[in-house]
């Protein structure tokens, strides 16, 4: 039988993926967004957020300060990619948002699972033709070679185990979408939720992967923190069900809180993955999970198939790029 070896948490934020003295070209893309996600289901404007708050990280929103910010987070990262080394898992499932790059509005499910031969990933100018964008600059190009964006990669997908996850789903009343292939890679394919993670953590393994995607980002069908929690321990039964012998591993990718940090919905989250305390996470309200800070519910489903083992490790650090405060919460976790 199949059995979970090993559980992965990681933000998949654009800030891990480039230089720190490019973070200040996401800073910019903060000043201009007319729609700023605050926990209490506001959206405001930065002058608006300025005005609320004041620019509390002057001080600290410095390159001086991003280069020690990075080195962390790398640090966290390289431990994250020595765990999966560590454990070998013949496969990774994957838990990610999509953000218009397999779907679009025509046809987007609340959760969905690929159970094809390959993945392909979605070329970055697609997604810059797609919203009008400038050619990218240098940070750009960077951005996509750390989310494998930068053509149209192919890794291997594992389609038993995933048809498997489907039938065993549906079987516990889990309603799923299911696709299995990429009809035209020149307009859709995966995005950055999975190419970073195999890019920056399977150190150039080419282990099959299951991508299961949650659509965090856009209403009215983005699912309740309760359902995907739901979801997750359903997903442990089906992988613990599949009748082949596989080690498997499963992988949050997404969050935490963003476009506004906010660091007491952070730790609520890191505290909700403790054994016991799994109403602290299905009881997150819908306002504070808009945009950005969605990608939370990536983590609460794979906190779901984690329940009952303890993390025996985490490391979280607040990017506030903004004096206002602007950035993510990056978060980084092991269970096994």
């Amino acid at each position: 039988m199949a059995k979970i070896v090993l559980g992965i948490g990681t933000s998949h934020t654009p800030v891990l993926a480039m230089d720190a003295e490019h973070w200040k070209h996401r800073a910019e893309v903060d000043y201009k967004n007319p729609k700023l996600n605050m926990s209490d289901g506001r959206w405001v404007s930065y002058p608006e957020l300025v005005a609320e708050r004041g620019e509390p990280f002057t001080a600290t929103a410095t390159l001086e300060n991003f280069l020690g910010m990075e080195a962390n987070c790398q640090r966290a990262l390289d431990r994250l990619a020595g765990e999966l080394a560590e454990a070998a898992p013949d496969v990774v499932v994957i838990v990610g948002d999509d953000q218009n790059e397999l779907f679009e509005p025509a046809n987007l499910p609340a959760v969905a699972i690929f159970h094809g031969e390959k993945l392909v990933m979605l070329h970055h100018e697609v997604m810059q033709k797609r919203y009008g964008q400038a050619a990218p600059g240098e940070w750009k190009k960077q951005l996509a070679r750390g989310n494998a964006m930068d053509q149209n990669h192919e890794f291997p997908g594992h389609p038993a185990l995933a048809t498997g996850l489907i039938e065993s789903l549906i079987d516990q009343d889990v309603d799923v979408g299911a696709c299995d292939d990429i009809s035209d890679s020149s307009r859709s394919g995966f995005g950055h939720a999975y190419g970073f993670v195999i890019k920056r953590l399977f150190g150039g393994r080419r282990i099959p992967v299951v991508p299961i995607m949650i659509n965090t980002y856009y209403p009215p069908n983005v699912p309740t923190a309760r359902r995907c929690h739901d979801i997750g321990r359903a997903l442990r039964r089906a992988i613990e069900v599949f009748p082949a012998n596989l080690r498997v591993a499963v992988v949050a990718s997404g969050g935490l809180s963003h476009f506004v940090v906010d660091e007491d919905l952070d730790k609520r989250v890191i505290a909700g993955f403790s054994p016991g305390q799994a109403e602290l996470l299905r009881t997150l309200p819908r306002g504070a999970l808009h945009s950005g800070s969605s990608e939370i519910l990536c983590w609460i489903l794979a906190a779901g198939a984690m329940e009952g083992l303890q993390p025996r490790w985490h490391e979280y650090q607040a990017i506030h790029r903004t004096p206002a405060g602007t950035g993510v919460g990056t978060a980084f976790a092991v269970w096994s």
